[in-house]
């Protein structure tokens, strides 16, 4: 199915672009909506904000993840047998369970000291998965 994507010189270099450019949407809303909640650019509603930072974020995941899939699928054997990605992908199952749990709880408009450990806990989470892709690369 996806024979040509690595014999293409470009393909995989092009994912690569997206999937950063994806991770780069995510993870900064993410972190600009956890500065305001914590405090900076108070001036700003956060009602406004976490509607723009978030559609940004969930652009930014699905960005990721097709470009991810995409070059899972160009390479799927080495990839399950490598220790960094079953991290990266068990790191993105907590990522989405704490997202889950946090709307779920109507955190956002608590604002409460639950919600911020799960911002935080949210941005531990993704920087490990940065970490794991890097990992995988090498």
């Amino acid at each position: 199915m996806l024979a040509w994507l690595p014999s293409h010189p470009w393909a995989h270099p092009a994912l690569e672009v997206v999937h950063i450019a994806g991770i780069a949407l995510l993870l900064g809303n993410l972190v600009l909506l956890e500065f305001r909640v914590f405090g900076r650019g108070a001036e700003l509603p956060l009602a406004a904000l976490a509607r723009l930072a978030l559609s940004i974020a969930l652009a930014g995941f699905g960005l990721a993840a097709a470009s991810g899939l995409l070059m899972f699928a160009s390479q799927a054997a080495e990839l399950l047998a490598n220790r960094a990605f079953t991290l990266k992908m068990l790191l993105l199952l907590a990522a989405g369970c704490n997202a889950a749990w946090f709307h779920g709880r109507g955190s956002l408009a608590r604002c409460d000291g639950l919600a911020r450990a799960q911002m935080v806990l949210s941005t531990v989470i993704w920087l490990g998965v940065l970490v794991c892709g890097r990992w995988i690369a090498y």
